[in-house]
């Protein structure tokens, strides 16, 4: 399977309902590796590596979240993939 990173950016209400956690209880399911993180304005951001049909579904999943979540937006940038991450971190 081809493998590969791409970097979102959630807008809406995406802070305090548990998206961050959310999001890397289903990265760790799924065998996608990066991080997450909280923006200053309110968005959320991560960085997702792995396999193409596991990092969709979790591009899929952003697009809802958690369930006190109200999703408006999600951008996504693909990047070239690094292979350097080991695990999936939510970023302080």
């Amino acid at each position: 399977m081809t493998k590969q990173r791409i970097r979102i950016f959630v807008t809406g209400k995406v802070q305090g309902v548990f998206f961050r956690q959310a999001l890397k209880v289903m990265a760790i399911k799924n065998d996608v590796f990066g991080w997450v993180r909280n923006l200053q304005d309110g968005r959320v951001e991560a960085v997702l590596e792995g396999e193409d049909e596991k990092v969709a579904r979790l591009i899929e999943w952003s697009h809802g979240g958690p369930a006190n979540a109200r999703v408006e937006d999600v951008k996504i940038i693909n990047e070239s993939f690094t292979g350097e991450f080991t695990k999936f971190e939510v970023a302080y």
